[in-house]
């Protein structure tokens, strides 16, 4: 998922999502492109109560 998909499921502005990846809150993977993505299933555990840290 983008940080833009992320965002509007978390009704927030993307950027608030890439600082929330940068502070560790949410994981994601750069793409060869250097784009970050978000897993869905991390996301939606996250949506739901979960605790999505990395490391966590």
């Amino acid at each position: 998922m983008t940080p833009s998909d992320v965002a509007k499921m978390f009704c927030v502005d993307p950027k608030t999502v890439t600082r929330w990846a940068n502070d560790g809150k949410l994981a994601s993977i750069r793409t060869p492109g250097n784009v970050r993505r978000f897993s869905r299933q991390q996301v939606e555990y996250l949506m739901y109560g979960g605790d999505a840290r990395i490391g966590k």
